[in-house]
């Protein structure tokens, strides 16, 4: 059913509208389904319902949560009589006028579904329900009176012990003795608030089947009570760490900008030089003027470093919005959130869509990350729609980064953002020296009995002094597993995905082979699939764990941890990490990209990237800002303390700009070089792009689609569409694949060329067979191109 209109709107006492009575309780809903329209319901008529109202709804045979929506005028109204009727209001508070424009915001300019991006605000439907009540343990007053009739019977007039073996005196429901146990665990009882049987057996040492003997005496009582959700409030009023003049001086800027309305500042400062704490100072001044706060991490279930120095910052940790959250914290964190009670709110890009009641400022943090580029489902760029959020709310948002994007680059530098800069490390700290290592000229060896070293006499020669004074060292290589490739040399088959167009990667130490695309894994097998030859399987190139085990052969009596997203998974590990790091029970560090944010080892002074050259190519037009932002943080983890950092980057081209301006510390000369070659081709930021990725299991379908669509494909002087073209990944999780990329001038908005080319495609192919089998995506700025 359409979206249809109400009639004439009055007013609600919270500044919302609700239909007029006289409408009969009409009104609309947006549901949480990859749908774009909403639907008409009818409602109590003694309780009208306004925009922003949570309701549950019947849709078709199942009842689902829903918003009230504000109605679309264009349409006719649905006869009165086919209305359904409201299954359910939902005792929570509304949804605010902001977030819901923020949806349509969002959902208009990536061409998303409305309901879709709705969906991801009502991610946790648990959370929707009332939670269930508590059952906690108090003292009864036959309870008390019992405890004090043993004070009494122990204590003598003058306060003495009464003599050793005094009876003691029985309850009257059947004669139970108050045992040293029972004892202690009512005095827990008669000391504070009702408790959960496990947390007052731990408070008074004893077992938690104590309490069923004290219930049955008639001593404790059960009590039915909400749920604690465990949130504390951030103290703003707590004293931060000690800031340097820099520091200050770029703290009170971004706590001026606090209750000024909207702005974007990018906090642009080296790796080290105490970021984090400036914009706390920001965070602790929303707080003060009652706001709620957002920060957006890349990784947060891997940020227990930051989580640390919040807790340090504000006496207690924020709320957490993560993958790896149980499903229980998530519902009590989102109820706690739209009650307003959670007051700083720290999540990865999904937080975004969380409907905050009063948000006041929004931190996006390692601004430059890929990781705020959603890919799947709804497809959006978390940095972008977190500015637009801001924009719409009417308040700061801070941007921080030692590698900004150029898209922030270039706002700056056109006046749209603000910037403040902190070009020293923290503490007097030195950045760390960057040396390349010319592979030509260095090539690892080959080791007799080991073959392929990957791992240059340069770089090992400044391992072992490392090592020699008690340092430590990170090995830096961002490819999982142990080898990119297997290969068989008897007949040079290479063992692919049954999925994708992609190689399997070997996981030694799992023995299997895994697709890193689709998930698909197999064991590894004894003999080449294709010509059965035994013993002929090699393994190609290195990964983290093949690198781990050179470094074993090479120092034995080094501790070396390997570390990547598969091996470090959740704060907690993160945590355990870092303490072991901390405490120098780790000599050499072995990783992927995870290690190059933000984490801050005072011991680590010597930083080796094996492959620099690793993402500087591959059709992708951010490969170079993307190969010198990742090699710049992962070299700014060596030397944050006293002594000074070292960094060698093995490249088989050193005259590459990239490493040039890596190796000579010219990052803004890079960043004016990179601008000027995107301006002079048109592509972003001073152009447009989107992408539309065609998919099917039915290859010859897909053709004749993406066919249509290349016939009925926009034209103008300031339009260029490129494509059909097989995907770089041209099979993925079974699916064959076909792209087009959209290319236009900063001026020409694609959604609306894309709109009609799409409705254009669709009446030219209503009457192909296959057409419903191919599904279409479209990526507005896209950040990858497989």
């Amino acid at each position: 059913m359409p979206d249809h209109s109400a009639k004439a709107t009055a007013p609600m006492t919270d500044g919302r509208e609700a239909p007029d009575a006289e409408d009969g309780g009409r009104f609309v809903a947006l549901l949480p389904l990859p749908l774009e329209e909403t639907f008409d319901y009818l409602g109590p008529e003694d309780s009208l319902l306004a925009p922003g109202d949570l309701v549950r709804v019947p849709f078709g045979p199942r009842r689902l949560p829903a918003v009230v929506w504000e109605p679309d005028r264009s349409q006719k109204p649905v006869p009165y009589e086919k209305l359904k009727e409201l299954a359910e209001r939902i005792d929570l508070p509304p949804f605010p006028e902001v977030h819901r424009r923020f949806i349509e915001w969002v959902a208009r300019y990536n061409m998303a579904p409305r309901g879709a991006v709705l969906r991801m605000s009502l991610s946790v439907p648990d959370a929707l329900e009332p939670p269930a009540p508590v059952v906690r343990y108090a003292i009864t007053a036959e309870g008390r009176a019992r405890l004090d009739a043993q004070d009494a019977m122990l204590s003598g007039p003058a306060g003495s012990d009464a003599p050793q073996g005094a009876p003691a005196v029985r309850s009257r429901q059947g004669g139970m003795r108050l045992t040293k146990a029972r004892c202690a665990l009512l005095r827990v009882l008669a000391e504070g608030p009702p408790r959960s049987a496990t947390e007052a057996a731990a408070a008074a040492a004893v077992s938690s089947s104590v309490m069923k003997g004290l219930v049955g005496a008639g001593w404790a009582e059960r009590r039915l009570s909400p749920p604690d959700d465990q949130l504390e409030i951030p103290d703003w009023r707590k004293q931060g760490v000690a800031l340097s003049p820099a520091q200050a001086q770029a703290a009170d800027e971004l706590r001026g900008r606090i209750g000024k309305g909207y702005s974007v500042t990018l906090l642009d400062g080296v790796t080290g030089a105490g970021k984090t704490e400036v914009y706390l100072e920001a965070v602790a001044a929303a707080l003060s003027a009652g706001r709620q706060v957002l920060v957006l991490l890349p990784e947060i279930a891997l940020s227990a470093q930051w989580l640390e120095r919040f807790e340090a910052r504000f006496g207690c940790p924020p709320a957490l919005w993560h993958s790896e959250l149980t499903a229980a914290r998530r519902r009590l964190t989102w109820r706690a959130l739209v009650t307003g009670r959670a007051r700083v709110v720290v999540g990865a890009r999904s937080a975004l869509f969380l409907p905050f009641p009063d948000l006041g400022l929004i931190v996006v943090d390692e601004e430059h990350d890929p990781a705020f580029k959603q890919e799947d489902g709804v497809i959006y760029q978390a940095r972008d729609m977190a500015v637009v959020r801001a924009h719409l709310g009417a308040f700061p948002i801070v941007l921080a980064s030692a590698t900004p994007s150029l898209e922030t680059v270039v706002n700056v530098k056109q006046g749209r953002y603000g910037s403040i800069s902190l070009p020293d490390r923290h503490g007097g700290a030195d950045l760390p020296e960057i040396r390349l290592i010319d592979l030509r000229r260095h090539p690892p060896p080959r080791i007799e009995g080991h073959g392929q070293s990957w791992i240059s006499a340069p770089l090992r020669e400044a391992i072992a002094a490392a090592l020699e004074k008690g340092e430590q060292a990170l090995l830096f290589l961002n490819r999982r597993g142990y080898a990119p490739l297997t290969l068989c040399r008897a007949c040079g088959h290479r063992i692919n995905c049954p999925n994708c167009t992609a190689w399997l990667v070997e996981h030694r130490h799992l023995r299997r082979l895994q697709c890193h695309h689709c998930g698909y894994a197999a064991a590894h097998p004894d003999r080449c699939p294709a010509c059965q030859a035994e013993d002929s399987l090699a393994a190609c190139g290195p990964g983290v764990e093949r690198l781990a085990e050179e470094i074993a052969r090479l120092f034995p009596k080094t501790r070396v941890r390997l570390v990547a997203s598969d091996t470090l998974t959740g704060p907690g590990a993160a945590a355990q990490l870092y303490r072991a790091i901390r405490d120098h029970e780790v000599d050499i560090l072995i990783g992927t990209q995870v290690l190059a944010k933000g984490h801050h080892f005072p011991g680590l002074t010597l930083v080796g990237v094996v492959d620099a050259d690793l993402g500087l190519y591959g059709g992708d037009l951010r490969a170079a800002e993307r190969s010198y932002q990742l090699l710049h943080q992962v070299a700014g983890r060596s030397g944050r303390a006293k002594k000074p950092g070292l960094v060698f980057l093995q490249t088989a081209e050193p005259e590459h700009p990239v490493m040039q301006a890596l190796a000579g510390g010219t990052r803004d000369a890079f960043y004016e070089t990179e601008a000027a070659q995107r301006q002079q081709a048109g592509m972003p930021p001073f152009g447009r792009l989107a992408a539309l990725i065609l998919s099917s299991r039915d290859a010859q379908a897909l053709d004749e689609l993406a066919a249509v669509l290349a016939r009925t494909a926009p034209r103008g002087p300031d339009i260029q569409v490129l494509g059909p073209a097989p995907a770089p990944m041209a099979i993925l999780r079974g699916r064959h694949r076909r792209r087009f990329l959209f290319k236009s001038g900063r001026d020409t908005k694609p959604q609306a060329h894309i709109v009609k080319w799409l409705a254009s495609a669709r009446r030219a192919a209503a009457r192909r067979p296959g057409a419903g089998k191919v599904r279409v995506q479209v990526d507005i700025d896209p950040y990858a191109f497989l």
